[in-house]
């Protein structure tokens, strides 16, 4: 026994303890795991940030980048008889390379006077659901909800909360353009 009690002293003098043979490794490890953890939570950080990027700028570039408007040609003005309203096609002013037909749109022109003309959105301002002039009642229907417009544009019934949006219309060189925007719900108004 006493052989087993002097290795067990040489083995505590030359470890310092029973357990210290496995300390360092356990400490190395510990600090091992730490830089990989930061580093994961780095990379993971990175990776976040150029994800989300294009996303930030996706939902503020709106905000600070300037509203294109255009004026686009719709037709002659002997073209248009007063007191018709009639539908004309347009380009949207900020079609996608890949729009396609989506790019195209619409409104609704009456010829008021001799070189006067009114323009509204073919879009309800309830939820954008194309409407239809109907000639014989002289009204504006939305066929989603049932809005009714009359046919200055006010709310006749339904659920819209505002008049049909307006579209600046002019006469140059003959040909009546209207003032488009890419967003007719928000168009101009008066």
């Amino acid at each position: 026994m006493d052989t087993k009690a002097a290795v067990s002293n040489v083995e505590l003098s030359v470890n310092g303890s029973p357990h210290s043979r496995s300390e360092p490794c356990e400490q190395s490890e510990l600090s091992r795991r730490r830089f990989f953890l930061r580093v994961t939570i780095a990379a993971g950080s990175a990776i976040g940030v150029l994800v989300g990027l294009p996303v930030i700028g996706f939902i503020f570039a709106p905000l600070v980048r300037p509203t294109p408007s255009n004026w686009r040609p719709v037709g002659r003005v002997d073209s248009f008889a007063i007191g018709q309203t009639v539908k004309v096609d347009f380009s949207d002013p900020s079609p996608l390379p890949w729009s396609g037909i989506t790019a195209r749109t619409a409104a609704w022109l009456r010829r008021v006077g001799p070189s006067e003309f009114i323009a509204f959105s073919i879009n309800c301002r309830h939820l954008g659901c194309p409407v239809r002039w109907v000639d014989g009642a002289k009204l504006f229907m939305c066929p989603c909800h049932g809005g009714v417009y009359y046919e200055d544009g006010t709310v006749a019934a339904g659920p819209p909360p505002e008049p049909l949006a307006r579209y600046r219309v002019q006469v140059k060189d003959g040909q009546v353009e209207i003032e488009t925007s890419p967003i007719p719900l928000t168009t101009f108004r008066s």
